[in-house]
């Protein structure tokens, strides 16, 4: 990688996925000056992006950085790349990368910035990579951070966590501008779980909002919830202090205070009666705590863990339980203990 000296270089960037993430990404960096070529499934995206700078199907309205090249040529857009941006949705990221495998030399740094946990295996991102691309070198990125924002360099500040602290310093060099920052930590299980857990939560919070059950409700939705996070995460290894921080706490700020969030709208539509099924037909991109919810609460399952809001967010988009009732149950929950440790 042409990482000399640390903080001042050029270097050549893949990015999967022409999605919102993907794009505003690739307008992250490009600002920075390096050499920007993203690979997209949608013809469409390829020709709006490199015939007019513009992404309508997933960014509309917001004109993006002149020089970045869009691609349906996967071989096209990982050539000589120095590091890749992974940004499918999640419950892709094993079909994209098993494609990957063709044209990566090993070693390759790739940056997971998908936000969720594969069904059925209720594997992380960067276990999933790790299973297709076991040569790669993966770091994982999340916080607050929607993509139109970053898209419009608004200020924004995100987590950069892998097991590689040299890597990582190289990687963060490369992705952070003036006004996007990128804080550091070794605790990729611990980011990993905020990313995908707090489109769950949004969700539950939506839903109070769209039932108008008050402010009051929400934020002991968005308490109970990061407790619930909290505990997931010791059970499974992570770092208390990575949930207090941009990938914990900050996430789920952003997503369940904002009916700009996918997740969250997803949940207020919920609340005022609408149909889950009638809510995603309408909807291009992907709400991601629709495929998370099962798998984190089979992971809370599996690890001992009491996670009441999440199961209820999962009996209402995976088993057929109505709004009303999953409610019900919440505000039957036997009282216990506040803490991290005691759901």
């Amino acid at each position: 990688m042409r990482f000399v000296p640390e903080d001042v270089f050029v270097a050549k960037v893949g990015v999967i996925g022409g999605g919102a993430f993907g794009t505003a990404m690739a307008c992250v960096m490009r600002r920075s000056g390096h050499e920007i070529a993203i690979w997209a499934r949608e013809p469409e995206v390829v020709a709006a992006i490199n015939q007019d700078s513009l992404n309508p199907l997933f960014l509309p309205g917001i004109r993006l950085p002149g020089g970045i090249v869009a691609t349906n040529d996967m071989g096209g857009a990982t050539a000589q790349a120095d590091f890749l941006v992974l940004a499918p949705p999640a419950q892709h990221m094993r079909g994209v990368t098993t494609q990957l495998r063709a044209f990566l030399k090993d070693g390759l740094p790739l940056v997971s910035c998908s936000k969720g946990i594969e069904r059925g295996s209720c594997a992380f991102m960067s276990q999933v990579i790790g299973e297709t691309l076991p040569a790669a070198r993966i770091a994982v990125l999340s916080g607050p951070s929607f993509a139109h924002d970053i898209a419009v360099d608004l200020p924004a500040g995100v987590t950069l966590a892998c097991r590689d602290s040299a890597l990582a310093r190289r990687l963060a060099a490369a992705i952070r501008t003036p006004r996007f920052r990128v804080y550091l930590s070794e605790d990729i299980a611990g980011v990993h779980l905020g990313g995908a857990m707090k489109n769950v939560l949004a969700i539950a919070c939506g839903v109070a909002t769209g039932k108008k059950l008050g402010e009051s409700a929400r934020a002991t939705l968005f308490a109970r919830g990061l407790a619930e996070m909290a505990q997931l995460g010791l059970a499974m290894g992570a770092r208390i202090e990575t949930f207090l921080g941009l990938s914990g706490a900050g996430d789920l700020a952003l997503s369940c205070n904002s009916a700009a969030s996918r997740n969250t709208s997803l949940g207020i539509a919920l609340g005022e009666g609408r149909n889950l099924q009638d809510v995603l037909r309408e909807r291009v991109t992907v709400q991601e705590g629709v495929h998370s919810a099962e798998a984190i609460a089979e992971l809370a399952k599996r690890h001992g863990v009491h996670a009441p809001l999440t199961v209820a967010v999962d009996e209402v988009l995976n088993h057929g339980s109505s709004v009303d009732d999953a409610i019900s149950r919440l505000l039957a929950q036997r009282p216990g203990w506040e803490s991290a440790s005691g759901v």
